[in-house]
């Protein structure tokens, strides 16, 4: 069983940054891969990048690409997401999830969740 707590997101303006924090309990949190996902009112939840047990292997959305940064530190339990350059269209609630399979994006390949963390993106 993993426990995952989001926080960090906040209002910002476009233009602007945000780091994300996913905070894991329990100790096998190196054993899972690692993934964001963002849901937007009215929208499907969807994915926004992944990272490997080591951290070595990272993707992303097309969309984020040169703008968010995945990592993690699994001597702290902790995944993050570095987020620039922000975009009114990233508005929505950004989730964390673990996952067994590395390279998966689809919701369903994700076993634990966390809460989600609203960010919001000014124009």
């Amino acid at each position: 069983q993993v426990q995952l707590v989001e926080s960090g997101g906040g209002l910002v303006q476009a233009g602007g940054s945000l780091r994300l924090s996913c905070a894991a309990s329990g100790r096998t949190f190196s054993s899972y891969a690692m993934g964001w996902f963002r849901q937007a009112p009215g929208k499907e939840r969807e994915f926004v990048a992944t990272i490997s047990r080591s951290g070595r292997l990272i993707f992303y959305t097309d969309s984020v690409k040169g703008r968010f940064t995945i990592s993690r530190d699994n001597t702290k339990n902790t995944v993050y997401l570095q987020m620039n350059n922000l975009k009114p269209e990233d508005t929505a609630v950004f989730y964390c999830a673990a996952t067994s399979v590395y390279g998966v994006t689809n919701t369903v390949d994700y076993t634990y969740w966390g809460q989600g963390t609203q960010v919001t993106v000014s124009s």
